[in-house]
């Protein structure tokens, strides 16, 4: 059963093999903190700039494009910084704990790829990997938070052959 589900909203997602990715990825993230990938669900939307840039306004006053958004299904946030959140618990196979929603667009995620000098397929698991990670209650505001939550990604990314993005 698929993890991830996906839709396309900008083709250049389809040929990029957007779902695929997705999936590895936030099947790697559920291994890397011992979670059983089965029992989750995940939705993604696969954008543009254009889009991205409305739910940035509508759901965080920025009303310009970025990489990724997240939202949680719940608030799973630590109490204390630098805390790790607690983890959900999964549902079953026929109704599986929703983690939440994630979006990523094209554009943003092709120009910093470019700029960073990064495959892009290196670049867009990495987000996925964080936008996975915000869902299950990691945030990187306080700089302790921010220390494990990277620390994570950069674990998880290796055990996807992705090298350190920071």
């Amino acid at each position: 059963m698929e993890l991830v589900e996906t839709v396309i909203e900008d083709v250049r997602w389809e040929a990029f093999g957007l779902e695929g990715l997705a999936e590895r990825a936030a099947r790697a993230v559920l291994a890397g903190l011992d979670l059983p990938a089965e029992g989750f669900a995940i939705s993604l939307m696969g954008c543009d700039d254009v889009r991205i840039a409305a739910l940035n306004a509508d759901f965080r006053g920025k009303p310009q494009p970025t990489n990724v958004l997240s939202w949680p299904s719940e608030e799973r946030a630590a109490e204390f910084a630098g805390e790790a959140p607690d983890l959900p618990e999964p549902g079953e196979a026929d109704d599986p704990e929703s983690l939440g929603d994630i979006a990523i667009a094209w554009e943003t995620c092709a120009r910093e790829a470019e700029e960073q000098g990064k495959p892009m397929a290196d670049h867009v698991t990495h987000l996925l990997v964080h936008g996975v990670l915000h869902l299950l209650g990691y945030d990187h505001i306080e700089d302790e938070d921010a220390a494990l939550m990277e620390g994570l990604e950069v674990r998880i990314l290796a055990s996807l052959g992705v090298s350190d993005p920071y």
